[in-house]
């Protein structure tokens, strides 16, 4: 995967600004667990995911996360490059959840590029709409869908993502991505367990029952 395949209007930069982002860019390799990036006071540059998987997610002042989108191969990690954006005025924080391969391009360069093209100004300002949507369907769901249902969610996505419905997950983990107390999801998982819907383990959640799990979503 060559860099014009992450921007659809590449065609429209002129062969300087091409020249510019490619030669600039920079290769990263982050493991499983890593931060990548850690809030406004990190302006890192803009992160192009060849391979693997990133978990994007706020912490609160009680330091409880919760996850507000993930990056998968070819996606682009904007927010790592939050300092080129005045409009942003909220931390993100951004780890590999799994061994990630990706391209670095950074802060300055990209900025530069765009303050002079305005294909590239146009399509960051649609991948920021588009996280913004993001943000703005997890808010709903935290405020008006019951959380067995997001929980039940929750599980799925993670058996598609994983292809395996034996899923090596703790408490804890799915505690920091829906933004709730690992009590909360130990009871619910519990709850789910009696009604043969998973079966647990340490540090595994096994889904039993997936035509009943979707029927709660």
């Amino acid at each position: 995967m060559q860099l014009k395949d992450y921007f659809p209007m590449w065609d429209k930069l002129t062969a300087e600004q091409q020249n510019k982002l490619s030669e600039d860019a920079d290769r990263r390799v982050f493991k499983k667990g890593q931060i990548v990036h850690n809030g406004l006071t990190d302006c890192t540059g803009l992160f192009l995911v060849k391979s693997g998987q990133l978990r994007a997610y706020i912490v609160s002042d009680e330091g409880r996360e919760v996850t507000i989108y993930r990056l998968f191969e070819r996606d682009i990690c904007l927010f790592s490059a939050s300092c080129i954006m005045r409009s942003i005025q909220f931390d993100i924080a951004i780890e590999a959840e799994k061994d990630s391969d990706a391209w670095l391009i950074p802060a300055e360069t990209y900025k530069s590029v765009m303050e002079q093209s305005a294909p590239l100004a146009n399509y960051t300002n649609e991948i920021m709409a588009s996280r913004f949507s993001e943000v703005m369907w997890l808010i709903e769901q935290i405020m008006w869908k019951s959380f067995d249902r997001r929980l039940a969610d929750f599980l799925l996505e993670e058996a598609a993502l994983e292809e395996t419905e034996k899923l090596k997950i703790t408490h804890e983990a799915i505690s920091n991505h829906l933004g709730t107390a690992r009590e909360v999801v130990a009871r619910m998982l519990n709850y789910f367990q009696s009604e043969g819907m998973v079966k647990l383990s340490r540090g595994r959640v096994e889904l039993t029952d997936v035509e009943r799990l979707k029927k709660l979503q």
